[in-house]
């Protein structure tokens, strides 16, 4: 498999075109060809190549030539560093978001429809997979693309696949700010066919394996309330995607459902980033674990509080899978 290496030597960098074979049981590498010193070199060299050397790897060095072109423009931003992330993982968030609005927003409409089908399938399996929904990603792609539904699977798994792609593809049309309305409404509309009891719980829940105490009943409105006035207060202070993940762990520890929480929860995180004008995050389903520890290593700041050190976790395990999944889906 070809692939593009970059070595530096100092502060300079130079790229080749390498290929890498197994043979036995050990993976031998080697270089095709000299590509230059820059991203741009590097194009224009791959351009001059046979397409045999690369047409197999087409898309893994699309996925490297772009990804790093853009976070070149991002370096030339002088981001301002910040406590909650390393700086060079929120210089790859701010490449996918430069890609996001300057690339892909300025395709045509048709065109950016079908990439959101693509990702609505993978975030649909993906996030009601981590809430125990046996439905494959090949069985969620033939549901949402041929309306075929699957056999041996239940109606409340097929509706939740379902729900959540109109709630998706609903907030990509409008993503409204966070409000006790839109929060309420987006519950209701993904647990449509599933559960018939809307509106904030009105009885205490025990999470779990939950690591911390749920708003009592009582105060959920009142909880609500104060961590969308902490929203409003820190929405232009906050980088997007610490703000957004803030507020996913703090609406998770309140807790304000009886059920869907945890869906309802990151539908939020992806209208605050749609919101503020970054691309959507899939939390896949193979990192749960990861994902709930990280959620849980946060629990020590409280609904008014966050403390860097308590979510530094969660930022970063969050800007892995934005990263990931915009390369991987809207490139």
């Amino acid at each position: 498999m070809a692939y593009i290496y970059k070595k530096t030597v100092g502060v300079k960098e130079y790229y080749y075109l390498r290929a890498s074979k197994r043979q036995g049981k050990r993976i031998v590498a080697k270089d095709i060809a000299y590509l230059g010193s820059s991203i741009a070199e590097a194009r224009a060299s791959l351009a001059k190549l046979p397409a045999r050397d690369i047409r197999a790897a087409y898309k893994k060095i699309t996925h490297f030539l772009e990804s790093n072109t853009w976070l070149e423009q991002t370096r030339k931003l002088k981001l301002r560093q910040s406590p909650f992330v390393e700086q060079s993982l929120l210089e790859q968030v701010e490449a996918c978001r430069l890609h996001w609005q300057k690339v892909f927003q300025k395709k045509d409409t048709r065109t950016q429809q079908e990439y959101f089908k693509r990702f609505v399938i993978d975030f649909a399996f993906n996030t009601t997979s981590i809430e125990g929904n046996t439905i494959t990603l090949e069985e969620a792609g033939r549901l949402l693309t041929e309306q075929l539904t699957p056999k041996d699977k239940t109606l409340r798994e097929v509706y939740d696949v379902q729900n959540t792609e109109r709630v998706f593809l609903d907030i990509v049309k409008n993503a409204p700010e966070p409000s006790h309305e839109n929060i309420v409404n987006i519950h209701k509309e993904l647990m449509q066919n599933i559960d018939a009891r809307t509106g904030y719980r009105t009885g205490d829940v025990h999470i779990m394996h939950a690591r911390f105490a749920s708003t009592p009943a009582p105060y959920v409105k009142t909880d609500i309330g104060i961590l969308l006035n902490w929203h409003k207060k820190n929405k232009t202070k906050l980088h997007s995607l610490m703000c957004g993940g803030i507020f996913h762990h703090k609406f998770e520890k309140i807790h304000p459902f009886f059920d869907g929480n945890g869906r309802a929860g990151r539908m939020l995180l992806n209208e605050i980033l749609l919101k503020s004008g970054y691309p959507p995050i899939i939390i896949r389903k193979r990192n749960r674990a990861a994902y709930l520890e990280a959620l849980g290593k946060a629990d020590h700041s409280d609904l008014t509080t966050a403390n860097p050190k308590d979510y530094k976790e969660l930022i970063e395990f969050l800007a892995v899978e934005l990263v990931e999944t915009y390369w991987n889906t809207f490139l």
